[in-house]
């Protein structure tokens, strides 16, 4: 069969390749076009358009770059017609695969989503777009399976979460000739840095997360460098000599770090699968913050507190980011009770999110429903 995936950033790119392995599994001549990244190119996509220029943040930013979004809607469109796919997978990246996913069912071409959008978050109406729009729907958190089904009366498949998977199946060299490869003091215990994907919010969240750095001087704060980003854009945040870069080994440097602070997103769950207390950091456009404000109807916004409904990882937003409220939740995690509690609450996050084999489930269920 031929499969064409659209993926839009770096964290659905790891997805959409850990689902083209496990759907050449399944399919033995499986034939895949794709938007995605270098991961899902080297699992046998052929890769139509990389998620480096489409990945763009907040409302203001959606809106400047408007002209471009067009334009790869556009070519998405002609190159679907193009390969004749005998079905269409989205992943996540609502804005761009729901406007797809309509011109895609009003053509006759079946329609999968893997990695449902957030509209449990915000614009709920949306459901009725996925209603008409999707045929199968392959949701990864728990509470997602009954908002669908008993809010919405749309059956879905829970298929467990793909990080599980990524993390089991990511391999990390032993922590001396991690420390060695990437020039950090052999001792010092490192405090990690998650800054996020991309640029824009980078560029906000590295500055205040640096801040803390001296009152901390018996660690050394590392910074994960996002494979999206070249390493000559981190130069300018490495001014000071007690800090350090590491580039596209995010995984190695959580497994090694003993706290860290992470920009909400994806890494807010995967900090937590490698058992590393943290503490959430988000502040983003003043005018973007102020609508999403406005729009966004949950009491978290970490992916960690969403999945237990209740704080388990402190967050710190827009105005409460600030450098001494930072210096004073990273002091509770380092050591004593506060540390010992969350480290508890990650091991009931990991239950609930079930076990290994999110993406062959979801490819073995795709298959048998094409």
């Amino acid at each position: 069969m031929k499969y064409y995936i659209i993926a839009g950033e770096a964290s659905g790119d790891l997805h959409g390749s850990n689902l083209i392995k496990a759907l050449k599994e399944q399919d033995a001549d499986a034939i895949i076009r794709c938007w995605g990244g270098d991961l899902m190119r080297e699992a046998g996509g052929d890769l139509a358009k990389h998620y480096k220029d489409m990945a763009f943040m907040g409302f203001l930013e959606v809106i400047k770059n408007i002209p471009t979004i067009f334009k790869n809607i556009s070519f998405c469109k002609e190159d679907i017609l193009n390969f004749n796919p005998h079905l269409i997978i989205f992943i996540d990246f609502s804005g761009f695969n729901l406007r797809i996913a309509e011109w895609a069912k009003k053509n006759n071409f079946k329609t999968n989503y893997y990695i449902s959008p957030q509209i449990w978050a915000s614009r709920e109406g949306r459901i009725k777009k996925i209603k008409r729009d999707i045929d199968n729907m392959y949701v990864i958190l728990p509470f997602e399976k009954d908002f669908y089904e008993k809010k919405h009366n749309y059956p879905v498949h829970f298929v467990g979460h793909p990080l599980i998977d990524a993390i089991a199946n990511t391999k990390i060299v032993d922590e001396p000739t991690f420390r060695e490869q990437n020039g950090l003091d052999l001792k010092k215990p490192v405090i990690a840095l998650l800054p996020g994907s991309r640029k824009q919010e980078v560029q906000k969240m590295l500055e205040i997360m640096l801040s803390v750095s001296d009152g901390f001087p018996e660690y050394q704060f590392v910074i994960a460098g996002a494979p999206s980003l070249s390493d000559s854009f981190y130069t300018s945040f490495l001014k000071e000599k007690s800090i350090n870069y590491v580039s596209n080994q995010t995984y190695s440097l959580l497994k090694y770090s003993h706290a860290a602070l992470v920009t909400s997103g994806t890494a807010t769950l995967e900090t937590a699968l490698f058992g590393i207390p943290q503490v959430v950091c988000y502040k983003g456009n003043w005018i973007s913050y102020q609508i999403a404000k406005r729009i966004i109807t949950l009491d978290y916004i970490s992916l960690v507190n969403l999945i237990m409904n209740r704080e388990v990882v402190k967050e710190l937003i827009q105005s409460e980011l600030t450098t001494k409220n930072l210096q004073k939740e990273l002091s509770k995690i380092i050591d004593g009770n506060e540390r010992e509690r969350m480290l508890k609450d990650y091991a009931l996050l990991r239950k609930k999110l079930g076990g290994k084999g999110a993406s062959q489930l979801a490819a073995k269920l795709i298959t048998e429903n094409a």
